[in-house]
């Protein structure tokens, strides 16, 4: 008995093929902003271990993406950008099947593959370079699994399990949490002797073989520091994100603002079949192993991201969104069959499609209304409305505009401060498309080739040796030492560092 018949073969292969159209259609082209600009220095550098400590190294992902920066296939940076837009078109087409599998029908299925697709912050890490589709594509995957096991009982199943979800370790930490949940369903098979000590031996050896990317840079460091205690704070928390992730603590403008996340993924009057699909859960007779464990997994994964302190959490709730789009198609599926109710089929896939309408005219409502979602709103050659609430990136050349033009600025050999939303741009233009390889450009991550040091020592006898630039006076994109103690005169795009008049 194979995994899947024929039919729901071409079923997936016909998602994937329009879930990989539209993405591929919405992808951006060239070089972005804040932490994707700095996935794409890291993919150029071959550097698969990063700057912020290993839980955000993400080893698997730069290794899949650097083996595409060796395709001979045209150019690099839209290359490296696709490797989103394909993980997640295998993560919509995963979630189709399993839906399908799980239910037996078509329509809840589809019903799950399009919310999941259009909901916002899905569809932006979809048309940017970013860790999290791939993660979801194989969390996805991992739930087939999950399934496949509880209908056969079949132990490949649960094999296929642990080498999954070692291949998600190593993307992104975020697989710790339902690895926790398969560390007790496993156990508790274990102890109702569904499995053996044998059975148990080869999933966790698949597991440690998934993993292995991250384990090498667990022992790496590990030899090279001689710290074993700090090599695994920094593989659980990062260098600075502890207390983040640690965090119990909630604020009003949290929970508002956690709120409005969730909205602007399911704006439409579909995201009340994620209640109908809660409730048909506990009335579900058979899966119910694997029904506790997508609840589990919901409740969960909601909470990380809900009580979560860092800037950008709104991309952890992903993994909780895939799995209300999982149960808005169980909602629909138990809407769509209630001999009761009269719900027509066309209505319900309108309104998985109107998100699509709705962020189309967001961002000029948001900025008739004026308001605050949150972003620096200085950037030259970028509309924070239109970036951050449509989803799509189609021709989006705003950060390379950026760079070509800051860079046709300095004077010979100048040096310009970039902060963190814009080093990634400007090294681009600088290491890829050669563009000003005299100017030196520093920040507090990365710099170009033979960059001065830059602090408050040096910046003095820079100053006397050539121009310096920052691309943004404002505190936090700025080195506080520099704020003190210059002064700035606005040249182009970018600011000149100059001495205070006494």
């Amino acid at each position: 008995m194979t995994l899947i018949k024929q039919k729901p073969v071409r079923q997936y292969v016909t998602v994937l093929c329009a879930a990989l159209a539209l993405y591929t259609f919405s992808c951006a082209s060239g070089a972005l902003w804040q932490d994707s600009g700095l996935i794409q220095y890291r993919i150029w550098h071959n550097d698969i271990e990063g700057f912020f400590g290993l839980a955000v190294s993400h080893p698997l992902f730069y290794i899949l993406a650097i083996g595409v920066k060796y395709i001979p296939v045209g150019e690099f940076i839209y290359r490296v950008n696709l490797v989103s837009s394909i993980a997640a078109a295998v993560a919509v087409a995963n979630i189709f099947l399993l839906v399908r599998l799980w239910l037996g029908r078509n329509l809840p299925a589809l019903v799950a593959a399009l919310t999941l697709a259009v909901s916002h912050t899905f569809w932006r890490h979809a048309s940017i370079i970013e860790t999290y589709t791939l993660w979801a594509a194989l969390f996805l995957a991992e739930l087939i699994m999950l399934l496949q096991y509880t209908r056969t009982r079949r132990m490949r199943y649960l094999y296929w399990l642990g080498l999954l979800n070692g291949l998600s370790i190593a993307v992104h930490m975020l697989a710790s949490i339902p690895l926790i949940c398969y560390a007790v369903f496993i156990t508790f098979l274990l102890f109702k002797k569904e499995i053996n000590i044998r059975n148990l031996g080869i999933i966790v050896l698949l597991w440690i073989f998934g993993a292995l990317p991250f384990e090498y840079l667990i022992v790496k460091n590990i030899i090279q520091t001689g710290n074993l205690t700090g090599t695994l704070a920094s593989a659980a928390f990062g260098n600075r994100w502890q207390a983040a992730v640690l965090n119990a603590s909630l604020s009003i403008g949290m929970i508002k603002d956690n709120f409005l996340y969730i909205l602007l993924n399911f704006p439409t009057p579909n995201f009340l079949l994620f209640f109908v699909g809660c409730f048909g859960l506990f009335k579900m007779s058979q899966s119910r192993r694997f029904r506790n464990l997508v609840l589990a997994l919901t409740a969960l994964f909601f909470l990380f991201a809900f009580r979560y302190t860092i800037s950008d959490r709104y991309a952890f709730f992903i993994p909780f969104y895939c799995l209300v789009s999982i149960l808005i198609g169980l909602g629909a599926d138990i809407l769509l069959i209630h001999k009761n109710l009269k719900v027509p089929r066309f209505l319900v896939l309108f309104f998985c499609i109107l998100p699509v309408g709705i962020y189309t005219v967001l961002p000029t409502l948001a900025k008739k209304m004026q308001l605050d979602i949150g972003t620096r709103n200085d950037m030259p050659y970028r509309d924070d409305y239109e970036y951050f609430l449509r989803p799509w990136k189609t021709g989006y050349e705003g950060a390379e505009i950026f760079a070509n033009e800051a860079l046709d600025l300095p004077d010979d050999n100048a040096v310009i401060y970039a902060d963190t939303t814009t080093v990634g741009p400007l090294l681009y233009l600088q290491e890829v498309k050669g563009k000003r390889p005299d100017a030196k450009i520093v920040s507090g991550i990365i710099n170009s080739k033979n960059a001065p040091k830059f602090d408050e020592h040096s910046i003095g006898q820079l100053l006397e040796a050539g121009p310096v630039y920052v691309v943004s006076p404002r505190p936090g994109y700025c080195p506080q030492f520099v704020l003190d103690h210059y002064d700035f005169i606005k040249k182009g795009i970018l600011w000149k560092v100059v001495k205070t008049e006494e």
